[in-house]
């Protein structure tokens, strides 16, 4: 019996749409069911499953309401910055887990635990599911996986050597200088003047980043930050909703703003990058800042094996990284000084203890240099202190993709788990009763000490992903911080608002005002 056109056609839209709907009904009831009995069996609990949405919606309400007015000044701030997964861990003990719409996330406080996740890196991966929109903030070294990250890492690895770092001291002195010229206009000798430090010392970090890492200026670095802050707001939206398949390809006015911001990125990093390779076979480049290090770094890993497709990045891996820099060398250097200002206005003891060490090391005058700065032992107490009070990054995800052990706890493949930095960074069993006090001296003795050898510390991750950048970042706010404390002291306005909330970073929102006097 001959079979028509119309009946083969039906029959495979029958397939098609049984199959689409039989793989929707697996995503958003059965696999979602299938990994809360898994996690229930094993004692963890947190709320039923909802469907599609899971804890998004209550989530989303309650960091609109944290957002909506700011706190009392106090360093306890997870209930503002990560107000439902603290909740979570108080209603359901450490032993939870949230749901990120359809996908579990269990908490993982113990350090020990900790401790594997950061050490196990094939076994626990940055996540790469969700809203790929996401990734066009920044991809780079610290999103990649397996061969790729190994890869980029050794060739960007030359770039972070102490010794290229001292070299970038002045480029550092002349961005903070600029900054320090600003402020000593603006306040009178004998007087003193309210300023919002957070926009200069975004400013600052920017111009660094700038000079530093493709020797500009920070004038033609401005765009790209502020489009690219944009981009980071942007993405802390999606990051707070359910992203459905083939949404991204839809015009609405946030997927579109985002491909129009990705696109004047690449086009500003295409052309500094192609400026710089011209140089270079011109032989009029220095290779003396992270731009030029790297990309001589390239150029060797390639000769060195040959034009082999496999080996060396090639230029969307190179503007990848050029994101990565530009995001992530800015943002974390800004917070982490703009909280330390704002920790040293509210305990003025610990500012004049830095300012007595700053100026028995470099005096009034003379520029910190790259050993005076290691030898500042209360500057460098007081930043760890603030890094765990005020973490950049107040969660770190990874995702589980085979059946793996984690301890005693066996994680199914789909579950996604949460290392909550800010609720480990101020554990009372950990830190002791005063884990939400300002208290330096804990660092006294090395962050070893401070930890009592657990991993409880990780303002910038731990084991073989730690952040490339973290002495680079240490540096400049060292540096800055020194610079600061040899010309001014200060003391918080009475107009300043205390408003942690992160923007994928942890940003003051409504900027951080001060008192800035003349020494």
């Amino acid at each position: 019996m001959e079979i028509s056109l119309p009946t083969i056609v039906l029959y495979i839209l029958s397939v098609v749409i049984v199959t689409s709907a039989w793989r929707a009904l697996r995503w958003v009831w059965l696999k979602p069911k299938k990994l809360e009995r898994c996690l229930r069996e094993q004692g963890l609990c947190g709320n039923s499953y909802r469907l599609l949405f899971g804890d998004l919606k209550d989530s989303s309400r309650m960091i609109k309401q944290a957002k909506s007015k700011p706190m009392n000044f106090t360093h306890d701030i997870a209930p503002r910055v990560f107000p439902y997964v603290q909740q979570t861990v108080k209603n359901y003990g450490k032993n939870s887990f949230v749901w990120m719409g359809p996908t579990p996330r269990v908490n993982i406080l113990n350090p020990e635990q900790v401790k594997d996740v950061f050490s196990k890196i094939y076994d626990f991966r940055k996540p790469a599911g969700g809203n790929p929109l996401i990734k066009l903030l920044a991809l780079g070294l610290a999103n990649y996986e397996a061969e790729k990250w190994a890869k980029h890492r050794k060739i960007i690895n030359p770039a972070f050597h102490l010794e290229k770092l001292k070299n970038m001291l002045p480029a550092f002195h002349q961005s903070c200088n600029d900054m320090i010229s600003k402020w000593e206009s603006l306040v009178p000798e004998k007087g003193s003047i309210e300023l919002d430090a957070w926009p200069y010392l975004q400013n600052l970090a920017s111009d660094m980043i700038s000079r530093t890492a493709f020797g500009s200026s920070y004038d033609e670095g401005t765009k790209i930050f502020k489009i690219q802050r944009e981009q980071a707001e942007l993405v802390m939206t999606l990051l707070q909703s359910v992203y459905i398949p083939g949404w991204r390809f839809l015009p609405t006015r946030t997927n579109r703003r985002m491909k129009e911001i990705d696109k004047e990125v690449q086009a500003s990093l295409k052309a500094i990058i192609n400026k710089r390779e011209k140089a270079i076979r011109a032989g009029e480049a220095k290779n003396d800042d992270l731009l030029g290090i790297l990309l001589e770094s390239n150029f060797n890993e390639i000769e060195e094996h040959g034009n082999n497709k496999n080996v060396g990045m090639n230029l969307k891996d190179v503007i990848e990284e050029c994101k990565l820099f530009y995001f992530a060398g800015q943002e974390t250097t800004s917070v982490l000084l703009v909280w330390t200002m704002i920790v040293l206005s509210k305990n003025p003891n610990w500012q004049a203890r830095a300012r007595e060490e700053v100026l028995q090391v470099f005096g009034e005058n003379k520029l910190p240099d790259f050993d005076g700065l290691n030898h500042l032992k209360v500057v460098t107490m007081i930043l760890y202190e603030v890094l765990r009070l005020y973490p950049p990054l107040v969660v770190l995800n990874r995702t589980v993709h085979e059946d793996t052990k984690l301890g005693d706890l066996y994680l199914p493949a789909g579950v996604m788990i949460s290392l909550p930095t800010i609720l480990i960074h101020h554990e009372h069993e950990l830190w002791g009763d005063d884990a939400k006090e300002f208290k330096p001296e804990r660092f006294s003795e090395g962050i070893s000490k401070a930890t009592k050898g657990h991993v409880s510390f990780f303002p910038f991750g731990w084991g073989p992903r730690i952040c490339i950048g973290q002495n680079f970042a240490l540096m400049e706010a060292k540096l800055v911080l020194s610079m600061i404390l040899q010309r001014f002291h200060w003391e918080l306005s009475p107009s300043y608002a205390h408003a942690p909330y992160p923007v994928i970073t942890l940003q003051p929102q409504y900027g951080a005002h001060v008192i800035l006097h003349h020494l």
